[in-house]
């Protein structure tokens, strides 16, 4: 018996309503507009105005600032895959002559460069980019804050090096690599860096009146790769889906988790969270959200997804401050969880299963550690303390017989099963650290040896 929970609930519904309409009037904002998706299909939208018979919809534009980032980012992990640079590299290396080159991509693409977090003045972001025709105009005589690689310091001219890297590799410029390679396959045929009618005019609205002053919408220049993309509820939508699952035409699934993982701490009052590879990576809660704000002036924007959940959220607005668009993404998505729980997939069994694997699951001892050992799917393992606390970890099958570790402490290491003469199994080393199946196994298997005397009591 199957059942489809694909609509919200009435009450869900309302209740995604009643939050942006709150945060349309208490934030004083011109106008918002906001989707929540679940499972990659979009399952609610709804929008507020102050002008009457005149609502935006998913198809409107606004400007997505930051946001931008995570785009930029996605065409360097390309540039990664397809094997023309390492992000271990200095920039250097690919873009020479920066005066930075020292840096590396991954340092950039997580803001552990130490580089300033804005350009010199006048503010970058209500002028227009042909004040800054050069490198060394957007990185100004300081162009080191912090040790390089040790503190987490948000840039912006971080993220235009980055654009530059990728006009340098690919040969073309920025705009037309994001849109053959990553706008164009998404479908996201309503984002650019120009604005293509129907889109929202950007307001300043003042803190204590009721009056409104229209904001510059201009062109960034070198600065675009950090924040100048318009966009659209509806496309920014089909980016969340790829976040979460990724697309091979674009980046594959282990790219963009790696994008997801922490590869910086959060900086100093940005909270509980972090950074990857260009996504801001938060906690709501109980629940882990990636994604990543944006501002300019006249627009917020946030863009949250919840894997673990299956949901995303989109919240755009036309106000400089005001409205947190990314505090209402928040919202919308803890919303749909707490009403509307993920359904768990039904379970069934492996298609297939290997009767040598079979034989290593089960429990297995780290010194007096008890752990177990399971089967998973493709050939996999997971390996999870028995009670306590340790480190537990999940393993992908290599082609030549051991396993690479996928998260937490065994990360990127390897396990592998250690046989006797005789083709038994010995026991499985991981890392260096021998697990057997019974705690500190008489042999020469354990590092050290074990007591001849065996076990005793008092």
């Amino acid at each position: 018996m199957t059942s489809s929970f694909e609509e919200l609930l009435p009450g869900t519904r309302r209740a995604l309503s009643h939050r942006i309409a709150t945060a349309q009037a208490e934030g004083r904002a011109p106008s918002c507009v906001a989707a929540v998706q679940r499972e990659g299909r979009t399952v609610w939208t709804g929008a507020r105005t102050c002008v009457d018979g005149h609502a935006p919809d998913g198809d409107t534009q606004y400007r997505i600032g930051s946001i931008t980032k995570t785009l930029t980012a996605v065409l360097v992990l390309r540039l990664r895959d397809e094997g023309l640079l390492d992000l271990g590299d200095p920039l250097e290396k690919h873009l020479p002559g920066t005066g930075v080159g020292e840096v590396t991509v991954a340092q950039l693409l997580s803001h552990t460069a130490g580089l300033p977090a804005e350009t010199p003045a006048p503010w970058w972001e209500r002028t227009p980019g042909s004040l800054r025709p050069e490198l060394a105009d957007v990185l100004g005589e300081r162009a080191r804050m912090h040790p390089v690689g040790r503190t987490h310091h948000y840039s912006n001219p971080g993220y235009t090096l980055l654009g530059r890297l990728v006009e340098a590799v690919r040969g073309r410029s920025w705009a037309e690599a994001l849109r053959s390679e990553v706008l164009e396959p998404l479908g996201m045929r309503r984002t650019g860096p120009q604005a293509e009618a129907p889109y929202a005019g950007g307001w300043a609205v003042h803190p204590w009146a009721d009056v409104m002053l229209p904001e510059p919408a201009v062109d960034l220049g070198l600065m675009a790769p950090a924040g100048q993309l318009w966009s659209t509820a509806d496309d920014l939508c089909r980016f969340a889906a790829f976040l979460a699952v990724g697309d091979g035409r674009v980046l594959g699934a282990d790219s963009v988790r790696e994008m997801r993982t922490p590869a910086a701490p959060a900086g100093p009052g940005e909270g509980a969270g972090g950074y990857g590879l260009g996504l801001q990576i938060v906690r709501a809660g109980e629940r882990t959200l990636v994604g990543h704000s944006g501002s300019l002036p006249g627009f917020v924007a946030g863009l949250w997804v919840g894997v673990e959940d299956g949901l995303a959220a989109v919240v755009l607005t036309n106000a400089t401050s005001g409205l947190s668009a990314p505090a209402v993404a928040a919202d919308l998505i803890r919303i749909v969880a707490e009403a509307e729980p993920r359904i768990p997939q039904p379970w069934r069994p492996l298609p297939e299963v290997d009767q040598e694997l079979l034989g290593l699951t089960g429990p297995w001892f780290w010194g007096t550690a008890a752990y177990a050992l399971s089967l998973t799917a493709d050939r996999g393992l997971e390996l999870q303390p028995l009670r306590g606390t340790g480190r537990g970890a999940r393993f992908a099958a290599r082609p030549d017989g051991t396993w690479t570790g996928l998260d937490g402490y065994y990360l990127g290491e390897t396990l592998r099963v250690v046989r006797r003469e005789d083709g038994s199994v010995s026991h499985l080393d991981l890392g260096s650290f021998v697990f057997t199946r019974e705690p500190y196994e008489p042999g020469d298997m354990v590092p050290g040896g074990v007591d001849e005397g065996g076990w005793r009591g008092l």
